[in-house]
């Protein structure tokens, strides 16, 4: 499917999509809460942008950041630099993950209003720095 659609059109349409799914929480989260519980309108826009981020970022930057991983170093060094990238990749994932109830407990609006910046953020990157490698062979690539 990757392959197929092309690594570059996966990124930008969930990086749109993603951007859409955090904004509309950080909208929803904006509301005060009515008896410990969001207004219903809000409690189901969150809901539902809950979900359209998980579709989008799993259908682009969750499969597709692992294909660019193991295609964008040559050859001679792909191994040992997938396994440095790799491991950068999970150190920002904790990072994100620990750093959320904190960012949470400070102002969930706000927290969604950062996310959906870095979000945005990777529009215009993928647009500059990612190289199409559609119907490339591995040797061609890096």
């Amino acid at each position: 499917f990757v392959d197929r659609v092309g690594r570059k059109p996966l990124a930008l349409i969930g990086s749109v999509g993603m951007v859409i799914g955090l904004a509309l929480e950080a909208w929803a989260f904006s509301f005060d809460l009515v008896d410990g519980k969001l207004p219903a309108t809000q409690g189901w826009v969150a809901l539902i942008a809950a979900h359209v981020f998980v579709l989008f970022f799993a259908l682009s930057w969750g499969v597709v950041v692992w294909v660019f991983l193991g295609e964008m170093f040559p050859n001679r060094i792909r191994a040992a630099a997938l396994g440095v990238a790799a491991s950068a990749q999970w150190i920002a994932n904790w990072a994100i993950t620990a750093s959320f109830p904190s960012l949470a407990d400070w102002n969930l609006s706000g927290t969604y209003v950062i996310y959906t910046i870095f979000a945005a953020l990777s529009i215009p990157f993928v647009l500059k720095f990612v190289k199409e490698t559609k119907g490339k062979a591995l040797e061609e690539m890096g």
